[in-house]
């Protein structure tokens, strides 16, 4: 009898173990995917996205938010690898917003999404347009919600609407599920102004308004991570590639450091 269950539990495990490499290689299929940008590839070296989205616990069958999608550089990886046993929702700029800024960029988007039926066209699309508007999935409905780099953008808005900003991630979760979020990274002995105007911002700070939303912090990773940078550039983060804000000053030194220091983090709704 002990021979048989040891044997049916290897049989579990050996099926499991399965089961995992083969989420591990649509992973990184996806990453791997002809559709990709070939300039976003490039700074695969940078953003870690194999070991990112490994470290938020992804599984192909979830329903994954993406939080401002921005020009779509994830989701380039996430749309793929959700496709057909998953779903993903990119949450960004409103299409009916009052501002015409706010309509053309998510025009642009779209018009990114529509180019490519073949890898977009299963995209839900939701409304993250801070601090107006928040519309990113029914409640409880959702495994994960990643944000990458985008925290200090929400500062201007304050922080009592900064408690309804996560509050609004915190609702659209499952219970266990996770909001994975990857921010610039200000060292803890230098101070950060109310609007993270460098677009660097304290770790212990992220950590705060996540906790104050009702999460728990699960895991950090230093996957990446960038000793090089000192957060110390004229005109912020955005002197750093990919943006060399300041041109041709110093961009040879800018080089060098590479993409910025970052915090990952991975929180968890109780």
């Amino acid at each position: 009898m002990k021979r048989t269950v040891l044997a049916a539990l290897a049989a579990t495990m050996l099926i499991a173990g399965g089961a995992f490499a083969a989420e591990d290689a649509a992973l990184k299929a996806a990453i791997a995917a002809p559709s990709r940008t070939p300039a976003n590839v490039e700074r695969d070296v940078y953003r870690h996205p194999y070991e990112t989205l490994s470290f938020f616990g992804i599984k192909p069958n979830m329903t994954v938010v993406e939080l401002e999608p921005g020009g779509g550089w994830y989701t380039e990886i996430l749309a793929p690898y959700l496709r057909d046993h998953g779903k993903l929702i990119a949450a960004g700029n409103d299409l009916a917003a009052p501002d015409a800024n706010e309509r053309k960029a998510a025009e642009r988007f779209m018009a990114r999404l529509n180019a490519k039926p073949e890898v977009y066209n299963k995209v839900a699309l939701g409304v993250f347009s801070p601090p107006r508007k928040y519309e990113l999935a029914p409640a409880g409905s959702v495994d994960m919600v990643v944000t990458f780099r985008n925290v200090h953008n929400w500062m201007e808005i304050g922080p009592d609407k900064l408690k309804t900003l996560f509050g609004s991630v915190y609702t659209s979760l499952k219970k266990g599920g996770v909001f994975g979020v990857v921010e610039h990274r200000l060292p803890a002995a230098k101070v950060q102004d109310k609007d993270a105007s460098s677009g660097y911002m304290h770790e212990k700070y992220v950590i705060g308004l996540a906790e104050a939303a009702g999460f728990k912090l699960a895991d950090k990773s230093e996957v990446n991570a960038n000793p090089k940078d000192n957060a110390e550039h004229k005109g912020g983060v955005w002197a750093l590639p990919p943006t060399y804000g300041n041109k041709d000053e110093d961009r040879a030194m800018y080089q060098a450091i590479g993409e910025s220091d970052r915090m990952t983090l991975k929180f968890v709704k109780p």
